[in-house]
């Protein structure tokens, strides 16, 4: 039998099986590392090929690509672990726990939500099932058929009295990467993440490049809370929302997304992984804004996606990576696309200008239509759809729009906390907040002046963080970051230097592709842009290029 390898992605931990292949992109099961192309990129984080390490032999019956869990927890009883979920009635506040039952109803421990009566009612207020939400997925140890044996688990998986758990605040990539990195350190402490969505893990840089592949929302999940809870030995809490903290009691206040109910709960050490916000739109006139998508999470791609049934022409705001990403994702998907940015050229603030003329003469020869140094003014409905009126008076017609504007940390949370916050939550090398007891990490967390909105970053950050927490203190220390944007029309590749760096870029370029170096005065080289065949300099050039930070031990 042959033996097959798994490729692991050093960035975002995505994990190409050889047995199983990629058919997705077109690699069939069976195909070997060195015969995957050399302009593939990891279909997570955009990473290319040379960010990719060889993993673990694995057989034919080996698991499918997928992200890498962590393994579950060992107990000396080698009990295995059960999900329940609990559930509150939204009118009284009355919980209902799969695992302890309600046998005053004679309803049995770990009887399913779904198994009780559809006539059963609320033992407190009446109210029927459908008045009930899901408020909690836990991981629970199945119990032993013994009354003599106590569950040695308990401590790992619910609230103990004398201490509170680990919180994560969100569900994203940060929150979710984060606890699995967490347990691999430490596989007992409890653990609770707080989600104000379904909970559900999927990777956010797909949602710029699905289209085009025919993927729907439910096609992006890759667990459910459910599954993640079980995978971490973790409580989630869903659909909740976190009103305030209290630092000084450590003590954080709910509320149920579907009721006005609030509950107070303490936490031993707390983590903000509340991600980014779409950055507002500018003011525009009109009545067609209902017309006018973001897309910031699965729902809002989910919408879009929905929305685009019958669509032919889409009018883009924003030539920045997001919108160029989807520019690039939304006429290879057969739409007509018209791009609308203030700025100059494509990735304006990323790319020197010669590499963002390339990557526009590509992106338009490919049918994609660019309004550059130009804004929206008004958008109207029309008898054809919507009309854009621009600044200069050009009217541009469409079906739909979408805003692409980029991101900004959302900080409102630590501000009401009293915590330290600039353009995100200031954080030490530590990821450590202005409090002691609090951390921030991801989109929302800004590292000496650095707000980096990408994987490879985040997932530097959730393995320092990890260890951190589990008692080994480890500074993070960003170091040469090169970014993929998934343009595959035109495949990109940008290193930008630090904000505010004194230097000049140095252009090479032909038909088959741009080169650009940014030196400082002294010849050092400071940040690089590839474009098409030059992303082949990539290593060569990480290799020579200046880190985002000097690496320092803790002071």
């Amino acid at each position: 039998m042959p033996k097959y390898r798994q490729w692991e992605c050093q960035n975002c931990g995505w994990i190409y099986d050889e047995a199983k292949g990629w058919p997705e992109d077109g690699i069939a099961p069976g195909t070997r590392w060195e015969d995957i192309p050399e302009d593939w990129c990891c279909p997570q984080c955009g990473a290319s090929k040379q960010d990719f390490s060889m993993r673990e032999l694995g057989t034919p019956e080996g698991g499918a690509a997928s992200p890498e869990t962590c393994p579950s927890s060992p107990s000396p009883s080698h009990k295995s672990t059960i999900t329940f979920r609990i559930w509150e009635c939204m009118v009284c506040g009355w919980v209902y726990d799969e695992a302890q039952g309600c046998p005053e109803e004679g309803i049995a421990p770990g009887t399913r939500w779904e198994d009780i009566p559809e006539d059963w009612c609320c033992p407190q207020c009446g109210v029927g099932k459908e008045d009930f939400d899901m408020v909690l997925v836990s991981s629970a140890p199945e119990q032993i058929k013994s009354d003599k044996e106590p569950s040695r688990h308990k401590a790992s998986t619910a609230l103990t009295e004398n201490r509170g758990p680990l919180v994560i605040i969100g569900t994203g990539l940060a929150g979710y990467n984060l606890a699995l990195e967490f347990r691999k350190h430490d596989r007992t402490s409890p653990l609770m993440l707080i989600s104000s969505d379904d909970g559900t893990f999927y990777s956010k840089p797909l949602l710029s490049a699905s289209l085009s592949h025919g993927k729907t929302a439910s096609q992006l999940c890759q667990a459910s809370a459910e599954e993640m809870a079980r995978r971490l030995n973790a409580q989630i809490l869903v659909h909740t929302h976190v009103i305030s903290i209290s630092p000084h009691s450590r003590a954080l206040t709910l509320r149920q997304e579907a009721g006005g109910h609030t509950a107070n709960m303490h936490y031993d050490r707390l983590v903000l992984a509340t991600g980014a916000q779409c950055r507002k739109l500018p003011a525009i006139a009109g009545d067609a804004h209902a017309r006018l998508f973001r897309i910031n999470n699965l729902t809002d791609y989910h919408r879009f996606r929905t929305a685009l049934v019958g669509c032919q022409r889409v009018l883009l705001m924003g030539a920045g990576l997001i919108g160029c990403e989807f520019a690039n994702d939304l006429v290879q998907a057969g739409f007509n696309v018209t791009v609308v940015d203030p700025q100059d050229w494509p990735l304006a603030s990323l790319l020197p200008e010669a590499a963002g003329r390339d990557l526009q003469g590509v992106l338009s020869d490919n049918g994609v239509r660019f309004n550059l140094g130009r804004s929206i003014r008004s958008l109207s409905h029309s008898t054809n759809g919507i009309e854009a009126k621009l600044d200069n008076g050009k009217i541009l017609e469409a079906d739909i729009a979408l805003a692409a504007l980029g991101l900004e940390a959302d900080t409102t949370l630590a501000k009401t906390a009293g915590l330290k916050t600039q353009r995100g939550i200031t954080v030490d090398r530590s990821l450590q907040t202005s409090d002691p007891y609090i951390f921030a990490i991801g989109d929302c967390a800004e590292l000496e002046g650095h707000q980096l909105f990408y994987v490879a970053p985040l997932m530097t950050c959730a393995r320092a963080l990890a260890l951190t927490l589990s008692g080994e203190p480890c500074p993070v220390c960003y170091g040469v970051i090169p970014v993929a944007v998934k343009t595959t029309l035109r495949p990109t590749t940008v290193c930008p230097p630090q904000l505010g760096a004194e230097g000049s870029w140095q252009i090479s370029s032909d038909n088959d592709g741009v080169c650009a170096e940014f030196r400082n005065h002294h010849g050092e080289l400071l940040g690089f842009a590839l474009i098409g065949a030059a992303i082949a300099e990539r290593e060569r050039l990480a290799s020579e290029c200046a880190p985002l930070m000097n690496d320092k031990s803790f002071e």
